[in-house]
């Protein structure tokens, strides 16, 4: 019987099967051997072990379109990353950082700043400027208005497809879930006052149905992230704003930092590049320079 997997926790894994009933499943020792690990939406085949108790053993794991490892997901369409526009302040280092593990895992990326209403008109235009003419839609939630265009936008782009929600803990990602699918019934924290960092809420990676074949994950929060398996060479292609002005470079190999004649360079300087996302990549580029000059 194949089935897909909707939640996971502590090595125990519910499959929601082609029948509509949700087995619990432990997965077969062989899995570990392969140093394979089923991943919450994955595709599986499970072997039914006990009907009445609903118990399962998950025999296959089925070829994945997509996965990702920070949220641990699979068979995603598309991710939203949400953060706040304040308490607790958003750190565009670390949404840099996921934008480009995305871009990796070539997974599109919706943006979504929550606490709308505690952000100035001037923050909103702001963001736009720095993500969208990269190419990920920005959308701006209030909890206060729930019908609000923001939320509007954000349930349009989410029709359809099968989305993660991620983001760093206390920003809100299991309110937005609870909003757009009321029986997910996730919990909820608050904003620690000493540090202004959210509480940590959601533990585990779960799927929850919206209807019309519109699905979406609520994940762990996360404080940091790792861009140090990549390499420092094809950093410039997870920039996309940094598309139109590769090769026009003075340099072959230019690593757009300290070059003169660098095509990114003149287009920060002109405005067609945020200031902010270079340097990003001048961080991240020299984080992983680091890491390689000392191997």
């Amino acid at each position: 019987m194949q089935g897909k997997i909707i939640k996971g926790i502590a090595g125990f894994y519910y499959v929601q099967a082609e029948n509509e009933l949700q087995y619990e499943c432990k997965a077969k020792g062989i899995f570990r051997k392969d140093h394979k690990k089923p991943l919450v939406g994955d595709e599986v085949t499970i072997e039914v072990l006990d009907e009445e108790e609903k118990k399962g053993s998950i025999t296959e794991l089925l070829p994945r379109r997509s996965e990702l490892f920070r949220p641990a997901v699979a068979n995603i369409d598309q991710a939203v990353i949400v953060f706040a526009c304040r308490e607790p302040e958003p750190n565009f280092n670390l949404l840099d950082r996921f934008l480009v593990l995305m871009e990796k895992r070539n997974v599109p990326v919706i943006l979504c700043f929550t606490k709308a209403d505690l952000a100035t008109e001037e923050f909103k235009k702001e963001v736009q400027m720095i993500y969208e003419p990269a190419g990920y839609p920005v959308c701006f939630t209030d909890y206060h208005d729930f019908e609000g265009e923001g939320h509007k936008k954000l349930f349009h782009l989410l029709s359809g497809k099968v989305t993660a929600f991620a983001g760093p803990s206390g920003v809100g990602k299991s309110t937005l879930v609870n909003h757009f699918c009321p029986e997910a019934g996730m919990d909820t924290g608050e904003v620690s006052e000493k540090i202004k960092r959210g509480k940590h809420t959601t533990r585990h990676s779960e799927i929850f149905y919206l209807g019309h074949q519109t699905f979406l994950f609520d994940t762990p929060g996360f404080s940091s992230l790792d861009v140090l398996s990549l390499e420092k060479e094809e950093l410039e292609l997870l920039f996309p704003e940094f598309s139109p002005y590769l090769g026009k470079c003075r340099f072959t190999g230019c690593s757009h930092i300290s070059e003169p004649s660098c095509g990114i360079k003149e287009a920060v300087q002109n405005g067609k590049i945020s200031q902010n996302r270079y340097e990003s990549y001048t961080a991240f580029y020299k984080e992983l320079n680091a890491v390689r000059r000392y191997k």
